[in-house]
C-alpha cells in the first residue's frame, strides 16, 4: 500500500485551522493527505509555533512532507525552513506571505490598540529579515492583486497588492516560482485557481501556465 504525501497547512493572524479547510479538502482531493494545524497567533512567539510545528510533521506516517502557509503562516514556514526542518519535508507554498516584511502590520502596531491586537505575533515581524533558503527545499510563492482587505481601510499600501500585503513583499531570491493572480488576501483560502496552482506546485516543482 502506497503511503500518500502529507501536506500541512497553516493559517494567518487571528485565524485557526478551520480557514484552511477548503484547501485541505483540495488537497486530499489531489491525492495528498491534509493536515492542517492551529497556532494561537496572539499569544505564543515564534519559537512556540515552530516547536507546534515541529511536532505535528514528527507524528506523520509519511514519505515526503509539504507545507503550505497564508499570510503570517507562510512567515512561519519560511524561518521552519530555515531552522529545524524535518528531513522529509520537500516543497512549500507560501500565499500572500509577507516574507520581507509587511507595511500593513508595521503601521497597524503604531495605531492605538495595534500592539495588543497583535500580540506575541508582532515579535515575527520584528524579527530581522532573513530570506535565505537551503537550495533542497523547493518553495513557490503566490502573490494576489485583488485590493480587498484590512490593509486597504487601514493605510495606503504602495504598489500592487492583495489588499493586505503587497507583491514584492511576497518575493524571495530563493524561490523557485512566483505567479501572481486576480485574488484577494482571504479569498486566497477558497479559492479554486488558488488551490489547483499550490496541488501543482506540490506535484512538479512549478506553477501550472
Amino acid at each position: 500500500m502506497n503511503i500518500p504525501e502529507a501536506v500541512v497547512l497553516l493559517h494567518g493572524a487571528w485565524m485557526n485551522r478551520l480557514v484552511m479547510a477548503y484547501l485541505a479538502h483540495s488537497m486530499r482531493t489531489q491525492g495528498f493527505s491534509a493536515h492542517s494545524i492551529t497556532y494561537r497567533t496572539r499569544m505564543e512567539t515564534l519559537e512556540q509555533h515552530l516547536a507546534r510545528l515541529a511536532a505535528r510533521l514528527a507524528t506523520l506516517d509519511a514519505p515526503q512532507v509539504h507545507l503550505v502557509g497564508h499570510s503570517l503562516g507562510g512567515v512561519i514556514v519560511l524561518h521552519y525552513l530555515q531552522r529545524r526542518a524535518d528531513r522529509r519535508v520537500r516543497r512549500a507554498v507560501l500565499l500572500g506571505a509577507p516574507v520581507a516584511g509587511c507595511r500593513a502590520v508595521a503601521d497597524f502596531a503604531q495605531r492605538a490598540g495595534g500592539e495588543l491586537l497583535l500580540g506575541k505575533s508582532l515579535g515575527v515581524w520584528r524579527e530581522p529579515t532573513d530570506l535565505s533558503l537551503d537550495r533542497r527545499f523547493e518553495v513557490g510563492v503566490i502573490a494576489g492583486t485583488r485590493q480587498l482587505g484590512l490593509g486597504r481601510f487601514l493605510v495606503r499600501l504602495p504598489g500592487t497588492n492583495d489588499g493586505v500585503v503587497c507583491v514584492d513583499e511576497t518575493k524571495l531570491p530563493a524561490m523557485r516560482d512566483h505567479i501572481v493572480l486576480p485574488v484577494a488576501h482571504s479569498q486566497m483560502l477558497v479559492s479554486p485557481t488558488i488551490a489547483r496552482q499550490t496541488a501543482a506546485f506540490l506535484k512538479t516543482g512549478a506553477f501550472a501556465r
